[in-house]
């Protein structure tokens, strides 16, 4: 288990160093302004797509029914089919009307603004149907514990969009949001094509090439299984998608805020997602697959087991990243962004966001491991009834908070949510059993680490406030 989630810390620290540098360059050329805004709305929308409709449910859906299912081949087939024309049919729809799409994520935005920023909109959104391809073969690859290719293959999308911003030096800034906007498609393009020589090579395209050929004469045989992939689905792309729907709404109610707020939310949640996705979520993918093969061989002592690793692992990770995080925002903000169009003031504002953020990640790190013990006993409903409830609870403190504390507030109110998230799941994965895990460890250990960093932190926070 642990040589999986060590491969995909890898691949996803490889792609977030690369990230980071794509970040630097492109807070460097565009600042935080109106042409970072729209950029960022741009790839926004394809981006909460695909967490919420294929990346996030699709996996938790797919990898347990895939399991279950007597015809593999023709059946991960039929759901290639169905979603990959739903998907491509969203995307014409979006390139034919993207001004009212535009609005419907940028509802603070005048007339003018989504007027200029429709087309950028257009383009990117080419990129939902290419990784919804790459997200369906990752699945089968995570199916034959393969995490490598998909790991690594995000640094292609950050390398396309670094060469994108190489590419423009000297160019305007509407030109440069062009340049980053292709750039998204073919870093698609890109990840498609690694993981396409994948399945190759482990030997999956007989099984996608048989299922091809024996669609017609086995469709009836996998009914179904199809219509309770259908059934599961639905919710899971609601209860998987509170994170992404927060973050929507983010950037709607940021819209209405001064100038530079949707980049602000953006750049500080990008250092959010990298210890999450370094430590949580490199976990959580690593753990599904084999968490689903327990729960299908009625084999309950062995999932919990591999549970109570995985969260004790998380547990230490990501108390001392939040530490870290909370203590030297400013300074992670300063050494990272400021520098070109990204001044001070942009550091103070985009610091403060990052410390209400950080609050959130324990909460939604041990989330999201929890949350694979209600998908992989396909609890898909029970998983939504928690995200309408945090979802609401959000709402509720985000536009309580957005006039006292401005975009700070916001990332303070999906922090709660975070917590409220947490707390129902594991209501409903037992909290006698969570507390059981909870007495195999001796938590001394993590405290004790906790204020020794704590305190190295404060040191080094004073030491650095003479070069700042």
């Amino acid at each position: 288990m642990f040589k999986a989630i060590f491969t995909n810390s890898f691949g996803i620290l490889t792609s977030r160093v690369l990230g980071f540098f794509r970040d630097l360059l492109t807070a460097s050329a565009l600042g935080a302004n109106i042409y970072s805004d729209i950029f960022f709305i741009a790839f926004k929308l394809p981006n909460l797509f695909r967490r919420i409709f294929a990346e996030g449910a699709f996996t938790q859906v797919f990898i347990p029914a895939f399991t279950r299912s007597r015809h593999k081949a023709v059946f991960s087939i039929n759901i290639l089919l169905i979603f990959s024309s739903i998907i491509l049919l969203i995307t014409l729809l979006v390139n034919l009307v993207p001004g009212l799409f535009t609005k419907a994520i940028a509802t603070g935005f005048n007339a003018d603004t989504i007027a200029l920023a429709a087309p950028y909109v257009a383009i990117n959104f080419w990129y939902l149907p290419l990784i919804f391809f790459v997200t369906f073969l990752s699945a089968m690859l995570q199916y034959r514990h393969h995490f490598a290719t998909s790991a690594f293959s995000t640094a292609l999308l950050n390398l396309s969009l670094i060469g994108a911003l190489y590419l423009s030096q000297d160019k305007s800034q509407s030109q440069i949001v062009y340049y980053l906007s292709f750039g998204v498609v073919i870093g698609g393009l890109l990840q498609l094509s690694v993981h396409c020589i994948a399945i190759y090579k482990l030997g999956l395209t007989k099984l996608l090439l048989g299922g091809l050929k024996y669609f017609k004469a086995k469709s009836a045989s996998i009914k179904n299984e199809t219509k309770k992939f259908r059934t599961n689905f639905f919710p899971a792309v609601w209860g998987n998608s509170t994170a992404q729907v927060s973050a929507f709404l983010d950037t709607f109610l940021a819209s209405f805020l001064a100038t530079g707020s949707i980049s602000y939310l953006y750049y500080a949640n990008r250092i959010f997602q990298l210890p999450l996705a370094l430590f949580a979520i490199a976990t959580s993918i690593a753990l599904f697959p084999r968490i689903a093969r327990y729960l299908k061989n009625n084999d309950e002592t062995k999932a919990v087991a591999n549970l109570q690793k995985a969260f004790w692992f998380l547990a230490f990770l990501l108390t001392l990243s939040t530490i870290g995080g909370i203590i030297l925002s400013h300074e992670i903000i300063w050494l990272l962004f400021q520098r070109g169009a990204f001044d001070a003031h942009d550091t103070n504002n985009t610091s403060a966001v990052l410390q209400m953020y950080m609050l959130g990640l324990l909460p939604f790190g041990i989330q999201k491991l929890f949350v694979l013990w209600l998908y992989a006993k396909e609890m898909q409903a029970k998983a939504a009834k928690i995200a309408t409830i945090s979802l609401v609870v959000y709402i509720t403190f985000a536009l309580a908070f957005i006039a006292p504390f401005g975009v700070a507030g916001l990332a303070l109110a999906s922090t709660i949510g975070g917590f409220i998230s947490l707390f129902f799941t594991l209501r409903v994965f037992g909290m006698q059993n969570f507390f059981a895990i909870l007495r195999s460890k001796n938590l001394i250990y993590l405290a004790v680490s906790s204020f020794v960093l704590i305190a190295l932190l404060l040191l080094l926070k004073e030491y650095l406030r003479a070069y700042i």
